[in-house]
């Protein structure tokens, strides 16, 4: 299919440092697959590899059924957006878009043709006779987009493209980027470190870890359903606890941590008794609850006393950090109700059985 990517067992070391270890991964044609993780993960290696920039100490890389492992970059059908945008500032915005079709020597009609229509397509026409330093940051990002989307590639990578943005601008350029992909029907590999960023924008998420794809899966499934603990950790599952299955019964599983917190988890079918697991909860699904409402219970709720220790103002939302016996939690509430709290005061922390996500540990799994 074309635009459709699919790596093979790639590996890739720098020296003593395995960058990439053994990644196999498919990008449907025409999807936006976003490669998401922290710093020296090796997603911008992964990407490199794919343009042709690094070459593989190891495995294959097929673009639209073709093997290019072999290829040099400029003969791959795939185009680069960097984080820097390097414009040539001695050309107009027109003059930039256009030089790559100079360089295939088009004819000047069409080089004309396909720049006006490029622009247009990036919402800067009407700007073409203008320099780089005359546009904003925004906009020197669309020149840099529409210079790559006027030569037509089968694939575009894009390495953190809008880093150097701020946030306000990095959020209104998501939603356009996400627009001219779906106009434009190819393939798009994003790379970025931004959680919010890849849920946003992506169809599906690849999410790297240590050289290796730990996870992939639409937005939704990976938000909902983190398989790894490093997966939950970057996904914002702020509580992760270790904890010991003291029993599986009538579809529930009853946990104790380390310093006797107990609470009970929905059986997914992972549960064994006796076990050692990790498990997160999102602050979102955690509440704070009357001290009265905590004796009842009718709910089938879990219900934790505790302390509050830290308050994080967010703007719409404050996060608190609650003492639970030797745990401390984080819960998410509405900024308005959180004004009638003060540090030091006891609370009962409130989440249901169903919102305890058991965790892999691919790390002690030696990956």
């Amino acid at each position: 299919m074309r635009g459709q990517v699919v790596l093979e067992g790639l590996r890739k070391a720098f020296g003593d440092v395995a960058a990439v270890r053994d990644v196999s991964l498919e990008v449907r044609g025409g999807e936006f697959l976003t490669l998401l993780g922290p710093s020296g993960c090796g997603k911008t290696t992964l990407l490199r590899m794919i343009a042709g920039f690094e070459t593989p100490d190891a495995g294959r890389i097929l673009i639209s059924g073709r093997d290019v492992t072999a290829l040099p970059a400029y003969e791959r059908p795939v185009n680069t957006v960097f984080q820097q945008y390097a414009l040539f500032p001695h050309r107009t915005v027109a003059g930039n878009v256009a030089f790559g079709l100079e360089m295939q020597r088009r004819g000047r009609a069409e080089i004309g043709e396909r720049v006006e229509k490029a622009l247009e397509m990036v919402r800067l026409g009407g700007l073409g006779d203008r320099r780089p330093s005359q546009l904003s940051g925004g906009q020197q990002q669309r020149v840099a987009l529409a210079r790559a989307v006027v030569l037509e590639p089968e694939v575009l990578l894009l390495d953190e493209p809008m880093a150097a943005l701020d946030l306000k601008l990095r959020q209104e350029m998501r939603v356009e980027v996400k627009n001219l992909q779906e106009r434009l029907g190819i393939t798009f590999v994003f790379v970025t470190h931004d959680q919010e960023e890849a849920l946003v924008m992506s169809d599906r998420i690849a999410v790297m870890n240590r050289g290796c794809v730990e996870q992939v899966g639409a937005p939704e499934a990976l938000y909902d359903r983190p398989r790894t603990r490093f997966v939950a950790d970057f996904l914002a599952v702020r509580n992760l606890l270790r904890a010991t299955v003291v029993s599986v019964s009538s579809g529930r599983a009853a946990l104790r941590t380390p310093g006797g917190v107990t609470f009970a988890a929905a059986d997914d079918g992972g549960y064994r008794a006796e076990a050692v697991v990790w498990v997160g909860v999102r602050p979102e699904r955690m509440r704070l609850v009357e001290a009265e409402a905590s004796e009842l219970n009718d709910d089938g709720d879990n219900r934790w006393h505790g302390m509050l220790e830290d308050e994080i103002y967010l703007g719409d939302r404050t996060d608190w950090r609650v003492r639970v016996g030797e745990e401390t939690v984080t819960v998410a509430e509405s900024a308005a109700v959180a004004r009638a709290r003060r540090r030091g005061e006891p609370v009962t922390v409130s989440f249901p059985a169903d919102a305890v996500l058991r965790l892999e540990d691919a790390e002690a799994e030696g990956r």
